[in-house]
């Protein structure tokens, strides 16, 4: 039983982080909606700029999609770990040691995450490629 809770450990720490990355990305993900809301009220309300806001819109959506997907990915993820996890107690319960069913899954969980941060790196490669210091406005 011990060495079942020790294995169950690193999991569980993953989890955690796999929690964090997700907390992350949501929140930036919030801020798009609610940078995007505030162009869409301004488009409505008949802004000059109607092009460049339109351009930004559209640089927001992509970086939406690129959060959406990060999202996926490591939602994925925490399901396989903590699938992992009840695999590990379950085979304690039933006498069954599964190693190869284990590593698939943690590989599985690891492929997983990798796309999520991918996803997010890409988000934040959109962010900061579109979003420049204007120094000639100071």
């Amino acid at each position: 039983m011990g060495e079942t809770i020790q294995l169950a450990m690193a999991p569980v720490f993953l989890l955690v982080a796999i929690g964090a990355l997700l907390q992350v990305v949501t929140n930036r993900l919030g801020r798009i909606i609610d940078r995007a809301r505030i162009l869409e009220l301004r488009i409505e309300n008949g802004a000059p700029q109607r092009d460049t806001i339109i351009a930004e819109l559209r640089e927001l959506d992509q970086r939406m999609r690129f959060n959406h997907w990060s999202i996926n990915f490591l939602s994925i993820a925490a399901l396989i770990v903590a699938t992992l996890v009840a695999a590990l107690f379950l085979g304690l319960l039933t006498g069954g040691d599964e190693p190869k069913q284990a590593s698939a899954l943690f590989i599985a969980a690891m492929v997983s995450i990798i796309l999520g941060i991918s996803c997010f790196i890409a988000e934040v490669y959109v962010a900061t490629r579109t979003v420049r210091v204007k120094f000639d406005r100071f």
